[in-house]
C-alpha cells in the first residue's frame, strides 16, 4: 500500500512539475521520472536505412550495459517506477545476458521492443517465463518482399514465426504478458495494413500503427505514406518538416528519460546520438543528474525556444493530424 501511495505522490510530483513549466517557463522539477528506457546495446543484426544504429549514422561508441550498472540505477529509483523500457537504440535480445535484465521487478512494468530475430522456441518461453509485462515485435511489411524495404538484412518469415511462437507459448503458459506487433508505417507498406491487423488477431497481439522517421535520406519524400494521415512531416522548402508547431513544452523531460548503455543520461528517445547528455551514472547518483544544473538548463531551452533544439525536429510530441 504504501508502495503504491509513493509512485503515485511521485507521478503527480512530476506532472505537477510539468505543468509549473508551461505556465511559468522556468524548470521546476520535483519527484523522479515515473518511467525509464534503458539502452542494452546500441548493436543490431539489421541496417534500416533511417536508423542511426542500422544506418550507420551513429558516432557514439557501440557496447553493452553492465547489469550491475542497471541494477544500480534500479534500486535507487524502482521505489518511483511504473515502467522501465529495455530499449532504445540497437537490438536490445543481443545482448549476452539479456534475461539478466528481464528479472521480475515488484510492481514495476518491464517493457522489450524487438526486431523479433531472436525469437526461437525456447527464447519465447524464456520472454513469457521472464518479468516482462509487454513485449513489442516490429513487423513492417506482410510479405519478405515489403517487409526487405526498410528491415535490410531481415527475414521476414523467421519473424512472423517469432511472433507466433511467443503467442503461442503465452496461450501454453496463460500468460498475461502483452504481444504488440509495430508496424511502421511507410509507402511500401501502407497497403498492407489490413493484412498486418489480421495477423495480429490471429496471434492475440495488438498493432500499433507507427509514424515513419526520416533521419538521413536523399530520397526522403520516397518513404513518406501516400495517406497523409500516417506522415510525420510536410514538404516545405524542398525537404521536409515534422507536422508540429514544436510548443515550447515537452512532457518527456519530466517522465521519461533515457540511459545508454555506458551510463550516459540523456533527455529523451529522440536523441539517438546522444548529443545532450545530461550527466554520467559511473561517476553520479541519478537523482543528481535529474535535479542538476545541466538537465535544469535544457529543460528552460524547452520552455523557451524548443523550436532551436536539433533533437526535437523529429519528434512526434505535438503532432497534428497523424494517426498513430
Amino acid at each position: 500500500m504504501i508502495e503504491h501511495f509513493v509512485r503515485t505522490i511521485n507521478a503527480f510530483s512530476s506532472l505537477s512539475s510539468y505543468l509549473t513549466g508551461i505556465l511559468t517557463h522556468k524548470p521546476f522539477i520535483a519527484g523522479l521520472p515515473p518511467a525509464v528506457s534503458f539502452e542494452l546495446t546500441n548493436h543490431c543484426n539489421l541496417s534500416c536505412p533511417e536508423c542511426a544504429s542500422g544506418s550507420g549514422l551513429m558516432t557514439r561508441e557501440k557496447g553493452f550495459m553492465d547489469p550491475v550498472l542497471f541494477e544500480r540505477v534500479v534500486t535507487e529509483l524502482k521505489p518511483y517506477l511504473y515502467y522501465i523500457n529495455l530499449y532504445f537504440q540497437g537490438e536490445p535480445m543481443m545482448h549476452p545476458d539479456f534475461f539478466s535484465f528481464t528479472r521480475p521487478q515488484r510492481l514495476v512494468r518491464l517493457v522489450v521492443s524487438t526486431n523479433g530475430h531472436f525469437l526461437a522456441e525456447a527464447d519465447a518461453e524464456m520472454i513469457v517465463r521472464s518479468g516482462l509485462f509487454k513485449l513489442i515485435v516490429s513487423l513492417d511489411g506482410m510479405d519478405n518482399y515489403t517487409y526487405l524495404h526498410y528491415r535490410k538484412g531481415g527475414n521476414y518469415e523467421r519473424v512472423v514465426q517469432g511472433i507466433r511462437n511467443v503467442s503461442s507459448a503465452i496461450r501454453s503458459a496463460r500468460s498475461h504478458l502483452k504481444l504488440e506487433i509495430q508496424f511502421l508505417v511507410n509507402r511500401y507498406n501502407e497497403y498492407q495494413i489490413p493484412r498486418a491487423l489480421k495477423f495480429a488477431n490471429e496471434v492475440n497481439a495488438t498493432l500499433r500503427l507507427k509514424s515513419m522517421q526520416v533521419i538521413s535520406s536523399a530520397e526522403e519524400d520516397a518513404w513518406m505514406p501516400s495517406n497523409d494521415k500516417f506522415r510525420r512531416y510536410v514538404m516545405n522548402g524542398g525537404g521536409l518538416s515534422v507536422k508540429s508547431t514544436l510548443p515550447d513544452r515537452c512532457l518527456r523531460m519530466y517522465l521519461n528519460p533515457v540511459i545508454t548503455w555506458d551510463g550516459m543520461v540523456i533527455p529523451c528517445c529522440f536523441d539517438k546520438n546522444a548529443d545532450n547528455i545530461m550527466g554520467n551514472l559511473n561517476m553520479d547518483s541519478f537523482v543528481n543528474i535529474w535535479k542538476g544544473e545541466k538537465y535544469k538548463s535544457f529543460r528552460r531551452s524547452v520552455l523557451t525556444g524548443r523550436k532551436t533544439i536539433p533533437i526535437c525536429t523529429n519528434c512526434t510530441s505535438g503532432l497534428k493530424g497523424v494517426k498513430f
